[in-house]
């Protein structure tokens, strides 16, 4: 059973801590923009000690964990934002007292990449959602239509409803010079794109169970520990099964291709309902593309695997949350994932 935190409310405390990377110092004009720009729609912003961006990460593992630690448990904060991944929040797994999170309110934990090796866990281990979506410093740029903001999907009681279309445009390169533009709102999206399906004679898909996922890169590494047993998991979910959503963020195809391979080995798909792969900016292999990856160690799978959902580092992002249950109609021009926090 998903535990759901209170609605995120104007007026809400919204804790700032960087499990893995921390903010360099030419960059924290951005950070101070994000921290502001949540400040304007009413919420009390504080900002940890951890985020310092000196280094690969922002403090020490055992002063990440419990900074993080304290944020999730206290009454107080309504949502941990993180400003984004990083590399190492591996990290911290071993030192975060699981045991003692579950037995606080739940907390809104948001993020992605590097971050969902921390969330993903979070939800399976303590039965708390977490929200995989825009993280800080995303955070000011104009939300796409048909997509809804971390804030709003946190801002929704329990038991409701929402439904993301998906976007008919994304962005084919990297991030904005936040260096020289600290403020930029708005993104400029230079390429049309839908999602499709891995085998389009597995449409039209209509499927629904509960939605669970994150980066490819850091994830492929958790299956085999206790935070990263996705089979039990998923047999506990009953007759709702898995909707399991992966992106590559940086490996290139054939690493990608033998982590979904472990991942499929170790059980990661046995409850899947469906598969959704995020559209990826991380490169082809000679011979292989990212495609070819999917369909390499995915294809024959025995059901839909949908591709180039808005669900990783490719600009837009559509919010996951990581518990709910999730129900995905790929059929034609209607392309959209309802999520219900139940």
């Amino acid at each position: 059973m998903t535990r759901y935190p209170r609605p995120l409310r104007p007026g809400d405390r919204i804790g700032v801590t960087a499990p893995s990377a921390g903010v360099s110092r030419p960059l924290r004009p951005r950070l101070d923009f994000c921290v502001q720009t949540l400040r304007d729609k009413g919420f009390d912003v504080v900002v940890g000690e951890c985020m310092d961006g000196d280094a690969v990460v922002s403090a020490p593992a055992a002063d990440r964990a419990r900074e993080l630690t304290a944020m999730l448990t206290d009454p107080a904060i309504a949502a941990v934002v993180p400003p984004w991944g990083g590399e190492l929040a591996i990290e911290i797994l071993g030192l975060l007292d699981f045991e003692h999170i579950a037995s606080a309110e739940p907390t809104w934990l948001v993020g992605y990449s590097d971050l969902t090796t921390v969330m993903f866990p979070l939800t399976m281990l303590t039965g708390w959602a977490s929200l995989h979506g825009a993280n800080l410093m995303d955070t000011p740029y104009a939300v796409q239509p048909g997509h809804v903001a971390w804030w709003e999907v946190a801002g929704r009681s329990e038991g409701a409803a929402f439904t993301q279309r998906a976007a008919t445009a994304y962005r084919s390169s990297g991030h904005d010079d936040w260096e020289a533009n600290p403020t930029v709102t708005q993104r400029t999206l230079d390429r049309s794109g839908r999602w499709s399906l891995l085998d389009p004679s597995s449409g039209p898909v209509d499927v629904t169970g509960r939605l669970i996922g994150g980066c490819i890169d850091v994830l492929s590494h958790l299956h085999g520990t206790p935070y990263g047993d996705l089979p039990s998991y998923g047999a506990a979910q009953g007759d709702d099964g898995l909707l399991v959503y992966l992106e590559a963020a940086e490996q290139n195809a054939l690493d990608i291709a033998r982590a979904l391979h472990g991942m499929r080995l170790a059980g990661w798909f046995d409850h899947a309902r469906a598969v959704l792969i995020g559209r990826t900016p991380a490169p082809d292999s000679p011979g292989c593309t990212q495609r070819d990856a999917v369909a390499d160690a995915l294809g024959g799978l025995g059901v839909p695997v949908v591709l180039d959902v808005e669900c990783g580092h490719v600009p837009p992002q559509m919010p996951f949350v990581n518990g709910s249950l999730g129900r995905v109609v790929v059929d034609g021009a209607r392309q959209e994932v309802t999520q219900t926090l139940v």
